[in-house]
């Protein structure tokens, strides 16, 4: 066929005067349009073709019920225009106009055309075509300000222990031993913690049962190699308290009971509050930790035994541990940065952790922004230009106020900077599977600090600024390469 079908039945025999007229007048009627400023496609305001018509010819004449049904053509696009405008083809429009429930009858006494296709037809004409933007979509990854905030508070909350039984410990060995012993179980942690979200997709039952055999082997290794550091007595009892309440914290956090875990340190929150202001005595200062240790550990054996009860997955294989390791690796690599940037400043550590809440929250902005960036881009080029935007947007959030809180604290405020800017961008690679580069570049970053804080050689105190830079720029070569992907975010 040469043409498209015609969707009114009958021939040009059965035309009326006025569709004749149309025909023949067509391009006289478009001429005066044009000299007039006048759309061509007619809303309900408009004068009918049959009236145009008319003033162009004043010795036609137009019947007055033809008159009445093309007014009420016009009616009903109006009505329906901005349903009918985003039509591809009359036949949407005719899908439409029988979802009205509209009948023959109607549509021949009323509107004057003879079937349903034809009414279709008319009103496709009359309507201009507009094809409005689809309604965008929740963010998928919209986050829990609230859970956020609460994460960042429960990482500094356990350093009020410190505080208060730090007056009850030996000075021999004990800073050595704590340090080794919390090292390991940041290391074990990560690791542990990669390993349950993977059963976690699985089922709350294989993850719990993850962590029930992890968490108290993790606990034993870190304090088996603190004790060994410090010999037995009170320093290797400091350790074991360290180690057990990290592996019951790092169980409550997995799966997602914040607020339990807050519960439970409010004893260690309250006499840490309490000694500016009052001197609690030696029974409070041991006396409290213990008590939010044994809340962490009587609350996560029974968060444990309640993912005993959940339906378990069938047919479900165990991932295997390499997988994890360059969590674990990256762990132990951002503990010794944090320790080495402690060490003359505490504070920055405080600072440090508090600001932990704020970097997951922006986590999950980045996703959510990266994926708008998708939508709206129209090509790979600017796709990447957007994602690069997204992630210099992002740090800067994030590492803004870190830099009065440095100099409120009396860090160093570019150390402080550039090693939140290297944890953040890990933490961001981290989240889209990429673990291997943040581990290495991480572990780098704290061997040459490190080795010179162990040889005494050059450049000092330098070092930890100096390899932190490296590292960030290192990093967001990575995360620019590996996140300016679409496929990342698909």
């Amino acid at each position: 066929m040469s043409g498209p079908m015609s969707l009114e039945p009958g021939g040009a025999e059965q035309d009326t005067l006025a569709l004749r007229l149309a025909d023949d007048r067509t391009l006289a009627l478009r001429l005066a349009d044009a000299r007039q400023d006048t759309p061509a496609l007619r809303l309900a305001d408009d004068r009918t073709l049959a009236l145009r018509l008319a003033d162009l010819n004043p010795g036609a004449t137009v019947l007055p019920r033809r008159r009445a049904q093309a007014d009420a053509v016009d009616g009903l696009a109006a009505a329906l225009a901005d349903r009918v405008a985003p039509a591809v083809h009359p036949y949407e429009v005719a899908a439409l106009l029988e979802s009205e429930g509209l009948t023959g009858d109607v549509i021949r006494e009323e509107y004057g055309h003879a079937d349903l296709f034809s009414l279709a037809t008319a009103l496709y004409r009359r309507v201009p075509r507009t094809f409005p933007e689809p309604p965008r979509p929740e963010d998928p990854w919209r986050p829990d300000h609230l859970r956020c905030a609460l994460r960042g508070l429960l990482f500094a909350l356990p350093g009020l222990a410190y505080a208060l039984a730090g007056r009850l410990l030996p000075p021999d060995g004990t800073v050595r031993a704590l340090v080794v012993a919390g090292l390991i179980s940041w290391a074990w942690n990560q690791a542990l913690g990669h390993r349950s979200y993977v059963r976690l997709a699985t089922g709350r039952r294989e993850a719990g049962r993850t962590l029930a055999k992890g968490a108290p082997l993790g606990a034993a290794v870190a304090a088996a190699s603190g004790a060994a550091l410090s010999g037995p007595g009170v320093t290797a009892l400091v350790v074991t308290v360290q180690s057990a309440y990290l592996a019951a914290a790092g169980v409550l956090l997995v799966l997602g009971r914040e607020r339990l875990l807050l519960a439970v340190l409010l004893p260690v929150a309250a006499g840490g509050t309490s000694l500016l202001w009052w001197e609690p005595g030696s029974v409070l200062r041991a006396g409290l930790p213990l008590l939010s240790l044994l809340g962490a550990v009587a609350a996560a054996g029974w968060v444990l035994r309640a993912t005993r009860s959940a339906p378990a997955a069938p047919g479900t294989a165990r991932p295997g541990l390499w997988p994890s390791l360059p969590y674990g690796l990256f762990g132990l690599a951002a503990g010794s940065l944090v320790f080495l940037a402690g060490r003359d400043h505490p504070w920055a550590v405080i600072v440090l952790t508090l600001s932990m809440g704020p970097a997951e929250w922006l986590l999950y902005r980045y996703r959510g922004l990266s994926v708008a960036a998708l939508r709206s881009a129209r090509t790979l080029g600017g796709f990447r230009a957007r994602s690069a935007a997204v992630l210099g947007g992002c740090l800067l959030v994030y590492l803004g106020p870190l830099a009065p809180a440095a100099m409120l604290v009396g860090a160093e405020t570019a150390t402080l900077l550039l090693l939140a800017g290297t944890l953040w961008i890990s933490l961001l690679l981290q989240a889209f599977g990429t673990a291997w580069p943040p581990a290495a570049v991480c572990l780098a970053a704290a061997a040459f600090p490190g080795a010179g804080l162990l040889t005494g050689a050059p450049p000092g105190a330098a070092a930890l600024p100096l390899s932190c830079g490296v590292a960030v720029l290192c990093l967001t070569a990575v995360a620019v390469r590996k996140l300016g992907r679409p496929a990342a975010h698909g």
